[in-house]
This record gives C-alpha cells, sequence and structure tokens, in this order.
C-alpha cells in the first residue's frame, strides 16, 4: 500500500490540499489546482498546477492542455494521472502510470532542493516538525512506526543516556525503533541555532544512533507526532507530567491531556533519577489510576546511574568537546 492515510480538502471549482501520512513517519503535503472544461467554452487555457512537499525539496508541475481535445471527465482523468504519478515519485515508488498527455503537452516540472541548514531553520520557523537523522545501521524489526524515544537536551550526550535507553529496550512490552529526540525549542529557555542543532547531532552520528530534531517540546505534542512511540523519561519528569501545575493548575485538564495522549498510543517508560542527592523512581510518585497504564518502570537494578549532563558540564568547566 503506498500511503496509509489522506485528507483532502476541496476549493472552488477545481482545487485540492492533501496531507498524505504513514503513522509516525515522514509526511508530504500536496497542493493542486487548475482550470479545466466546462459545459460553456473558456477564454483561457485549460490548465492545472500541482505542488508536492516533503521536509527536504518541494516538487512543482504544471500543464497546459490542448484546448477542445478532451471532455471534462477526461480532463479529470488525465490531472489525476499526472497528480498520482507525482506522488508517487516523491515517494520514490517506480512504477509509472500513463498520464494521457499528447506529445505536444508537455509536463513543466521544477525542484527545490533544501540544504540540512534552510531544513532546520524552516523547523525552528515551524514550517516542518521533525528531521530525523537515520544513523544506526542495525536491524530492530519490520514495524519502524512504534518507537522508542530518549529525548534531551544530550549537551553533551553520554554513557548514562546509552544505557538508559538500552533498559528501556529490554523493559517495553511492544517493542519498537530506538532513537533519540531533541527539541529545538524549549518552553523555558531560548531555541536552539542551527550550529548548535548540527553540533549536538554529529555526537550521534560518530556514534550510528538515530537521533530526531523536532520543534515540539511538549509531550502531547511529541505524542502526536509519534503515536503509538513509548517515551524514555526520568522519574523528576514523570512527577511533572503529572503536577497540575503544568495544566493551568487543574487535576481535570492534567488527565484530559494526557487522556488524548494514552489514545495515540503513547506510553512512558520511567528510569530511576537522582534528584537532590535522593535517587528517586516511578514507585515514589503518585500517579493517577487513569493514566497509570501509561507508565512502566526501569527498576534500578536494571539501570542506575547518578550524573547527568548538567553535571557533566560542571566537571568540565562548562566545555563540552
Amino acid at each position: 500500500m503506498l500511503y496509509s492515510g489522506m485528507y483532502g480538502i476541496r476549493h472552488r471549482d477545481l482545487g485540492y490540499n492533501l496531507l498524505i501520512w504513514w503513522k509516525g513517519c515522514a509526511v508530504l503535503g500536496v497542493g493542486f489546482t487548475g482550470t479545466l472544461a466546462t459545459s460553456r467554452p473558456k477564454r483561457g487555457d485549460h490548465r492545472f498546477f500541482l505542488s508536492i512537499r516533503a521536509s527536504n525539496r518541494i516538487w512543482e508541475t504544471s500543464v497546459t492542455l490542448t484546448k477542445g481535445k478532451r471532455s471534462r471527465e477526461e480532463e479529470d482523468k488525465v490531472a489525476s494521472s499526472v497528480l498520482i504519478q507525482a506522488m508517487a515519485k516523491a515517494c520514490q515508488v517506480s512504477e509509472t502510470l500513463d498520464s494521457g498527455l499528447t506529445d505536444s503537452e508537455v509536463l513543466n516540472e521544477s525542484v527545490i532542493q533544501f540544504s540540512e541548514e534552510e531544513e532546520l531553520e524552516q523547523l525552528i520557523d515551524g514550517q516542518i516538525c521533525s528531521k530525523i537523522y537515520p544513523f544506526s545501521k542495525e536491524s530492530y524489526g519490520s514495524d519502524k512506526d512504534r518507537k522508542i524515544i530518549l529525548p534531551g537536551s544530550f549537551n553533551p550526550l553520554h554513557d548514562g543516556d546509552l544505557k538508559l535507553l538500552e533498559a528501556a529496550m529490554s523493559v517495553s512490552e511492544e517493542g519498537g525503533y530506538p532513537c533519540f529526540e531533541i527539541s529545538a525549542l524549549n518552553a523555558d529557555k531560548p531555541s536552539l541555532t542551527v550550529t548548535e542543532i548540527k553540533d549536538r547531532v554529529k555526537q550521534f552520528e560518530v556514534l550510528e544512533k538515530t537521533v530526531i530534531v523536532s520543534n515540539q517540546p511538549f509531550f502531547y505534542k511529541k505524542a502526536e507526532l509519534f503515536p503509538g512511540s513509548s517515551f524514555v523519561i526520568g522519574a523528576d519528569t514523570a512527577a511533572r507530567i503529572v503536577n497540575p501545575k503544568y495544566y493551568e493548575g487543574s487535576h481535570k485538564r492534567m488527565l484530559e491531556v494526557l487522556g488524548d495522549c494514552k489514545r495515540t498510543g503513547c506510553k512512558f517508560l520511567v528510569g530511576g533519577r537522582n534528584v537532590d542527592s535522593v535517587f528517586k523512581v516511578l514507585d515514589d510518585h503518585e500517579i493517577p489510576k487513569e493514566i497509570s497504564t501509561m507508565f512502566t518502570s526501569i527498576s534500578a537494578d536494571t539501570f542506575r546511574m547518578d550524573i547527568s549532563s548538567t553535571e557533566l558540564r560542571k566537571n568540565q568547566g562548562g566545555v563540552i568537546s
């Protein structure tokens, strides 16, 4: 199957905006508009335009049809065939489809390729939601849609991060594709710069670990972006996630937001964390029973490391190589 889902909104006589998606993976945005044959003669050309947007490029196509050669239904069929063929090409599907165009009806095609820096700028500006760096060469089964994601700043990435993700994989009943995630935006701090993002991503390239850069600092947004995935967090973060303070002081609102996360299939794998010189685990915090099944504890026997990125920076005098 080429596409898992498709939403369409029709505009005026002939125009569509489509979002084509496959669960938590990369998406395509498709725009299509045109002016085709009607029951009355038209003064202008019969033509259509389409644009397809992926995270790293834009494909644009325009076609002018031979006026009076086809009925409206026949022109619809030609336009639809060109649209399907363009979407297949964008998805790197090799099969071709006869569009029905004549030799004189030329496809005017162009591609705009974005550099890595341009993609990251667009991510910071909110034009795209995420960029995946698939550095890992290991195979984790056929279902890469379900991910086990360890979010963090990774300034720097350290052995505790790697071991925590390994521990999370060992306790996850559903399994999934392990990866790290950096949010370019932070609810309490300035956004990362393109240079900062690239420097942090390099750490994962060296170790051949897949990392995602997103612009979603909140877990309920991460859950929408990566449905069915498990997020690896510390016990201190778990406590914040269920604290009504972060939901306008409303316990009800907290349950509503996390209930929506639960419906996406989102889960949390919770490791112990050293908080104010005290090692805290999930059981040290009260999780509302309505959402308790979303949280799975990673026991201290499975994982324990008391040092953090903040402590590493202090130990290195604030200089990270």
